[in-house]
C-alpha cells in the first residue's frame, strides 16, 4: 500500500551556484512501510507554467554555459564538417520482386530517405522514393519504418515529427512518387513500436494499430492490435485480425518474408525478453504455437513451411528448433542445433535468423562481436559468412537465386555490403559501401577483462592509439548499457571518436551484465532484482581503467543514454569520487515512478514494480534520484532530454537535475539540456544530433583539461578500404528502451 501527502513548500536555493533556485514542496509516499520523500514532484507536470518556465532557465544556463566554452565552436565546426563530407550509406535493405529498397543518408540531408537501387547494387543509380526532407524543411519529419510491396510497386512508409515516434502509416506509388490512398493513424509509438506485413499478392496489408478517441488517453498508447488493409478501401472499414486477449503491454511484431503463405505474429510481454508465436494460415484461423513461458525468443517461417525456432529452454545460449506447420504443436518441434558457446539471437531482430530455399542463417555472439552460422535446414553446419575482423551484421538479405546481401560494421572501417553465394560459398564485397574523411590507421582495439564485485570477468572494448603510454595521464570516456538483453556490438566509431583520440583521449565501451554477450544468464544476472550487477560491473571497468594506468580520477569520464542513463545516474551516485564528468542522455533517474509513464509500464518486466515488495526493495535501493545525498562532492554532470520523448518521460531529467544541483558540494555543474525538436534521439534532424555530439564533447574536454587538437586529423585513403572476401517492416531498432 502507498500512501500520499503533501508539505508546506520552500523556496531552496541550489548548491550548484549557477543553477537557477528551485522550490521544493515534498511529497511523501509510503511503500511497504518504507517512507520516501519526492522533494520536486512537482516538476513532473510539463504543462505546468512554472515547470515551463523552470525549464526555459535551465536550459538558458546550459546554451550559456557551453556556447561560453572556446572549444565549443571548434568542436561543433569539425565533427559538422567531417560527418557532412561522410558519403552516402545504405541501411534496412529489402528486395521486392526485382527492386531492392534501401534507407538512403546522405549528409548534409537532415533525414534518412527510401532509394531504389538496381541489381547491380550501383550506388550512382539510386532513385530516391521517398524524401521527408522535401516533406518538412526543418528535417523534423523522420520514417520510423517503412515495407515496399511484394511486386515492388507501392511502399508503406510510417512517418513521424520532432522525434516523437508517434508515427502514421502512408502509401507511395513508386513509379510517381506520389502518396496515394489512405493516411492510417495511430500504428507507431514508443511503447511497442509498429509494424507491417504485405499480403503476397499486394493488395493489401496486415498492420499494427493503437486505440483511437474511443478508449481513455490513458490506454491509447497500450493495447496494440492487428488490422487488414486492402488497397482502395477506406481505413476506417479495415478488418480486425487479432489480439483481443492479449496484455496491455503487448508488442507486436508480423512478419511473412520468407514465406507468403503465412503471417507470423510475435507478441512480446512488454520489454523484459518474453514472447509467444502465434500463426495464420492460408485459411485466415489464428493458431498459437509458444507462450511466454515456453522461452522461445526468436522465429521465422521458411519457404519449405517449416517454422525455426530459437529456444532459451534449458538453454541460455540458445537452441534451434524446427516445427512442421502441418501440426504447429511445440511439443512436436525437433532440436536440429544443440547449444555450442556461441550465443543466438535473445531477441527478434531483421538479420537474427533468416531461412531461404537452402539455408539457415543465425546471427550468434561471443561476448559483442558477433558472426552469422549457417546451416542446412536439417541444421548441419554449412560454415559462417565471411567477416573481416570482429564485427556486426545487422542484416541479411535474400536475393534469390541462392544469393544474399549482409551488412558488416567494425569499430574501425565504415559500414559496407557484402554479396554472398550459396552454391561456392564466395563472398564479394560491393560497392554499397561508406566512406569516411576520417580514418584509424593509428589506433587499435584491445579486448581487456574487469573484475567486478562478485567476480564475474566483464569484457572492455579499449579503443586507444598504437603505442600508448599506460602512465594513468590520460582523458578517458568509458561507455556501457546492460539492459534488455542488448549487447553493446562493433560500430564504426567515426569523426566524434576520431576527435577524442586526437585530443590525446582513450575511448572504451564496456560489456556489461544485463545484455546479451553471453546468453540469457549474462541478461537474467542483470535484470529485475539483480540490476545492481549491472553497476557493479560497470564501476570495475572504471577502476580497472585507473589501476592498469589508462587514466585517473580526475581524466576519466562516463556517458550514456537511456537506460545507459540510468547507469550514469548509478554510478555517480554510488560513486561520485571515481570520475570527473557525466554526460547521461534522456535517462532514467526515478525508478519508483517510472512504471507510471507509457513506456515506463513496458519496462516493469525487465526492471520490476514498487507494488511488489522485494522488487520495490531493489529498485529503490539503486534509484539515483532517491540516492543523492545533500553536501556531496559530485562530478560535473550533463543531463540531456528530448521534450517530445516516449520512450523516457523528460521528467526524469527534470527531477534529477533539480536534486543534484541542490545537493553537491563539489562546485562543478549540473546542467540540463531540453530540446524542443526532438525525442528520444531517434528520428533527430542531422543538425540537432551534431549540436548534441558537439554540447557533451566539449562539456567533456572543458572538465578533463583536453585541448582541441590543431593537427590535422588522420583521413581515410583516397579509395575506400577492402576487406576479405546481414521483418517484413525496416526500422531504426528499439535498442533504446
Amino acid at each position: 500500500m502507498m500512501l500520499v501527502c503533501l508539505v508546506a513548500s520552500a523556496q531552496v536555493h541550489a548548491l550548484d551556484r549557477g543553477a537557477p533556485p528551485t522550490p521544493v514542496h515534498d511529497v511523501p509516499d509510503t511503500y511497504f512501510g518504507q517512507k520516501v520523500e519526492d522533494p520536486y514532484r512537482w516538476l513532473e507536470n510539463a504543462q505546468d507554467p512554472e515547470v515551463k518556465r523552470w525549464v526555459s532557465e535551465q536550459d538558458a544556463r546550459t546554451r550559456k554555459y557551453l556556447d561560453g566554452l572556446a572549444v565549443r565552436k571548434p568542436i561543433f565546426e569539425r565533427l559538422w564538417s567531417q560527418i557532412s563530407r561522410t558519403s552516402r550509406a545504405f541501411s534496412s535493405l529489402h528486395a521486392a520482386g526485382d527492386r531492392i529498397f534501401a534507407l538512403y543518408t546522405q549528409p548534409p540531408k537532415q533525414q534518412p530517405m527510401i532509394a531504389l537501387l538496381t541489381r547491380d547494387l550501383d550506388p550512382a543509380k539510386a532513385r530516391v522514393v521517398v524524401d521527408p526532407n522535401e516533406l518538412n524543411s526543418k528535417g523534423t519529419t523522420a520514417i520510423d519504418w517503412y515495407a515496399p510491396s511484394p511486386d515492388g510497386k507501392l511502399v508503406a512508409v510510417c512517418l513521424s515529427d520532432n522525434g516523437s515516434e508517434d508515427g502514421s502509416l502512408h502509401l507511395f506509388d513508386v513509379a510517381s512518387r506520389r502518396q496515394v490512398g489512405d493516411v492510417i493513424a495511430r500504428v507507431q509509438y514508443p511503447t511497442a513500436g509498429g509494424s507491417i506485413a504485405w499480403r503476397a499478392d499486394s493488395k493489401g496489408f496486415w498492420y499494427t494499430r493503437y486505440p483511437g478517441a474511443d478508449r481513455p488517453a490513458a490506454e491509447q498508447h497500450f493495447f496494440q492490435k492487428v488490422y487488414f488493409h486492402r488497397i482502395g478501401d477506406k481505413s476506417e472499414s479495415d478488418a480486425f485480425v487479432f489480439g483481443q486477449d492479449l496484455p496491455k503491454v503487448a508488442e507486436i511484431r508480423l512478419g511473412n518474408r520468407f514465406n507468403p503463405r503465412y503471417l507470423l505474429v510475435t507478441v512480446a510481454n512488454g520489454d523484459g525478453g518474453e514472447f509467444a508465436h502465434y500463426v495464420i494460415g492460408p485459411d485466415g484461423v489464428v493458431r498459437q504455437v509458444t507462450r511466454f513461458e515456453d522461452k522461445i525468443v526468436d522465429a521465422a517461417i521458411g519457404p519449405d513451411d517449416y517454422l525455426y525456432l530459437v529456444s532459451l529452454k534449458d538453454a541460455p545460449r540458445g537452441t534451434l528448433l524446427k516445427l512442421n506447420l502441418a501440426d504447429p504443436r511445440l511439443e512436436q518441434a525437433q532440436v536440429i542445433v544443440p547449444e555450442s558457446k556461441y550465443v543466438m539471437p535473445l531477441r527478434p531482430s531483421v538479420g537474427a535468423l533468416v531461412v531461404t530455399e537452402k539455408r539457415l542463417y543465425v546471427g550468434e555472439q561471443d561476448g559483442g562481436p558477433e558472426r552469422v552460422a549457417a546451416f542446412d535446414h536439417d541444421g548441419n553446419p554449412q560454415g559462417s559468412l565471411p567477416l573481416a575482423g570482429p564485427a556486426t551484421v545487422d542484416e541479411v538479405e535474400p536475393l534469390g537465386g541462392g544469393t544474399l546481401l549482409y551488412s558488416v560494421a567494425t569499430y574501425l572501417r565504415p559500414p559496407y555490403y557484402a554479396r554472398y553465394d550459396e552454391t561456392g560459398g564466395a563472398s564479394v564485397e560491393t560497392r554499397l559501401a561508406q566512406t569516411s574523411p576520417v580514418a584509424f590507421p593509428d589506433a587499435e582495439v584491445v579486448r581487456e577483462f574487469a573484475t567486478s564485485k562478485d567476480g564475474t570477468r566483464v569484457p572492455l572494448n579499449i579503443v586507444r592509439r598504437k603505442g600508448v603510454q599506460l602512465d594513468g595521464s590520460h582523458p578517458v570516456l568509458l561507455t556501457g548499457y546492460g539492459g534488455y538483453g542488448l549487447s553493446l556490438t562493433p560500430r564504426f566509431l567515426g569523426p566524434q571518436v576520431r576527435l577524442w583520440l586526437d585530443a590525446g583521449g582513450v575511448y572504451v565501451i564496456a560489456n556489461l551484465r544485463g545484455g546479451g554477450e553471453y546468453g540469457e544468464q549474462w541478461h537474467e544476472q542483470g535484470a529485475l532484482t539483480h540490476k545492481q550487477n549491472v553497476f557493479d560491473d560497470f564501476a570495475a571497468a572504471a577502476r580497472y581503467l585507473i589501476d592498469q594506468m589508462y587514466t585517473s580520477k580526475k581524466r576519466l569520464a562516463i556517458v550514456g543514454g537511456s537506460n545507459g542513463g540510468l547507469l550514469m545516474g548509478a554510478q555517480l551516485t554510488q560513486h561520485p569520487e571515481l570520475f570527473r564528468a557525466v554526460v547521461s542522455e534522456v535517462g532514467i533517474y526515478d525508478m519508483l515512478r517510472v512504471e507510471l509513464a507509457p513506456n515506463g509500464a513496458f519496462n516493469v518486466t525487465e526492471f520490476g514494480s514498487v507494488k511488489d515488495e522485494q522488487q520495490f526493495r531493489a529498485l529503490y535501493a539503486y534509484s539515483p534520484y532517491h540516492q543523492v545525498t545533500d553536501d556531496t562532492r559530485y562530478p560535473a554532470v550533463l543531463l540531456t532530454a528530448g521534450q517530445y520523448d516516449g520512450r523516457v518521460d523528460p521528467m526524469q531529467s527534470r527531477k534529477m537535475a533539480a536534486r543534484l544541483q541542490a545537493a553537491t558540494a563539489s562546485g562543478l555543474p549540473v546542467l540540463l539540456s531540453v530540446s524542443s525538436n526532438a525525442g528520444h534521439g531517434i528520428g533527430s534532424s542531422l543538425t540537432i544530433r551534431v549540436n548534441q555530439i558537439a554540447d557533451a564533447e566539449a562539456f567533456l574536454f572543458d572538465e578533463l583539461g583536453m585541448k582541441f587538437p590543431v593537427t590535422e586529423p588522420v583521413r581515410a585513403p583516397s579509395k575506400p578500404q577492402q576487406a576479405g572476401q546481414r521483418g517484413d517492416a525496416h526500422a531504426v531498432p528499439r535498442s533504446a528502451h
